[in-house]
């Protein structure tokens, strides 16, 4: 087994890479003195290699960017003695630059976008000048697993600190916004109270664990993922050897047939497969990932035990963390290190070097014959039913989180999970009380039988709080849904048309794998104005029950929309499709998108 390197950290983003220890407020807190920048070493020459790649294992561990520098001085984890004891009773003067704008991501803080700063000047003000004084707060709930008592803790941590925001992401995390410092230390206590927490909900460590909404509960799931990701998430996080990684690290486990956890996008993920000879067990991909250079996750084509499942997952975090690229911030995510190693290599390094003896080889689970958003009515394996339902964009609130906390216990259950896919999924309903349920729901914005374009919408945070953003994306995205629900009523759409919309180029919201994917930026309108608007992509998705195989969607060139132009154009490239489509009328709209002319998608 591998023994890590001994210079282990913290956590960072790119927007605030450059970030200084600039002179600060009183009240300053006593931090380690800055080492000097380690001597870098000498190393022999590679062949191809004009420079080093930070690889830890391959290059040692001086730190070749700034960044790399203070992750390297101060553990990011250690950041939260200094959240409690200083800057609560300081105030957000109080906080040290670099803490500011890189360790407290790993407790799940941002700061947050100023009012007022139009997307034109994302790219020209500095993190200090975009920011509020005021935080993002992500909550992290791994497997997308709460309790009617967690919501409510939640829902009432928004009411009394958050402005009562709340929205649910494509992470199955719940972020709020509007946060002070001063209260962070209230709210961890209350989440912690009642089993939840933020450690490592964000930055450069290992990410909320995605996991099946209906594990252990499903009918047709091959098996429960929940000890597996209890093991992973009780044995790594908060792992000072795994809080420095080159950049984020997501994954994915899933024990039901629909795969659930769009696991062709995370770094690492464990698909439920049945051996021929051993049984049930997990098909391991690495490797996925979006922003500005997406990339699907591959397999390696081993089966995994479900014992080995964490010692697996562990060994690609550190093959991530020991050989990772860390030179370069947009090259650091392991899709780039799969990309020039390639899945041969990439196994043989993971069985050799880190884990107890090799995977046997494994076949790959078959193509999903279900939608795995789970939206809608389902029976459960006890006879009781699950509830799938979506808000638009994923938009709740406080008060709609402590109200639905009340409607499910109203009907007899306890339980509820998040989703990929910004939905809510209601556990162990009688059959009853389904009906009930669902009107109670509506009442809450939350809806059990959606339109297909509501079904198949996502938005990122956009402009609104986020400083990465260019354009607006929820609102938006809310009015292009209400319009289309009218325009398009009547039609005969074939399966939900995914309609993902992200305020920049970094592809929260995954618009490479939607159906019509909207890359937020500033356009030009008919008279000659910058304005809010989007880059069009076409034709991507995961695989699901109408699609055989994930495929990165398609771009036209100069094919873009102004923002609130969202139902328009949707509208026309939508019947169109329904107007074109094959003669059998099986086509999907991503297989017609990718074949049709660069004028019908216009």
């Amino acid at each position: 087994m591998t023994t890590p390197p001994t210079d282990v950290a913290t956590d960072a983003s790119a927007l605030d890479a450059a970030a200084t220890e600039t002179a600060a407020a009183p009240a300053r807190p006593e931090r380690p003195e800055r080492a000097e920048r380690p001597a870098r070493a000498e190393r022999p020459a590679r062949p191809g290699a004009n420079r080093p790649n930070g690889q830890w294992k391959v290059d040692g561990t001086a730190p070749l960017n700034g960044n790399e520098e203070w992750k390297q001085v101060d553990n990011g984890l250690a950041v939260r003695g200094r959240i409690e004891e200083i800057y609560s009773k300081g105030g957000f003067a109080s906080i040290d630059p670099t803490d500011l704008h890189g360790r407290f991501r790993v407790w799940g803080l941002y700061t947050q976008r100023k009012p007022g700063i139009d997307g034109g000047r994302t790219a020209t003000l500095e993190p200090h000048e975009l920011e509020d004084e005021y935080f993002m707060l992500r909550v992290r709930i791994d497997g997308g697993q709460l309790t009617t008592e967690q919501l409510r803790v939640i829902g009432q941590i928004s009411v009394d600190f958050g402005r009562d925001t709340a929205d649910l992401t494509d992470r199955q995390n719940v972020q709020l916004h509007w946060i002070r410092v001063e209260d962070v230390p209230e709210i961890w206590r209350r989440l912690e109270a009642v089993g939840l927490g933020t450690t490592e909900a964000c930055g450069d460590v290992p990410r909320v664990v995605l996991g099946s909404p209906v594990a252990g509960i499903a009918a047709d799931e091959l098996i429960d993922p929940t000890p597996q990701i209890d093991a992973i998430t009780s044995r790594f996080i908060g792992d000072e050897t795994l809080a420095n990684l080159p950049r984020k690290f997501k994954s994915a486990v899933t024990g039901h047939p629909s795969q659930d956890v769009v696991h062709e996008i995370n770094d690492v993920a464990f698909v439920a497969v049945e051996h021929p000879e051993l049984g049930v067990g997990y098909d391991l991909w690495v490797g996925g990932g979006l922003s500005t250079a997406p990339r699907l996750a591959e397999r390696l084509g081993v089966w995994v035990s479900p014992d080995r499942v964490a010692e697996a997952w562990h060994g690609v975090a550190q093959i991530f963390r020991d050989y990772g690229y860390r030179r370069l911030r947009n090259k650091a995510r392991l899709k780039f290190l799969l990309a020039d190693w390639g899945t041969e290599k990439f196994r043989q390094v993971l069985e050799t070097e880190y884990l107890d003896s090799p995977l046997p080889d494994g076949p790959a689970a078959p193509k999903p014959l279900a939608h795995g958003d789970h939206v809608g009515v389902h029976r459960q394996k006890d006879g009781r039913f699950y509830v799938g339902a979506t808000p638009i964009v994923g938009r709740v609130s406080g008060p709609t989180l402590v109200k639905l906390a009340e409607l499910v216990e109203a009907h007899g259950s306890s339980r509820l999970r998040t989703t990929p896919h910004q939905k809510l999924v209601i556990l162990d309903i009688p059959e009853t009380q389904v009906e009930s349920l669902i009107t109670g729901l509506d009442e809450l914005g939350l809806s059990a039988r959606p339109s297909l374009i509501r079904r198949g919408t996502i938005a990122c945070t956009g402009i609104e709080f986020c400083k990465l953003a260019i354009v607006e994306t929820k609102a938006f995205a809310t009015a292009a849904v209400l319009d289309l629900e009218r325009t398009l009523d009547g039609f005969d759409l074939p399966h939900p048309i995914s309609l993902h919309v992200n305020g920049c180029p970094n592809s929260c919201a995954r618009i490479q794998t939607a159906d019509i994917g909207l890359k937020g930026q500033l356009v030009m309108n008919d008279a000659g104005e910058q304005v809010p608007g989007y880059q069009v992509h076409l034709g991507g998705g995961l695989a699901t029950a109408d699609r055989e195989e994930a495929g990165l969607g398609r771009t036209v060139r100069g094919l873009k929309v102004e923002a609130d132009g969202i139902a328009e154009y949707v509208e026309r490239v939508v019947k169109r499709f329904l107007d074109d489509r094959d003669a059998v009328g099986d086509e999907t709209f991503a297989e017609w998108a990718h074949r049709a002319d660069e004028e019908v998608l216009r």
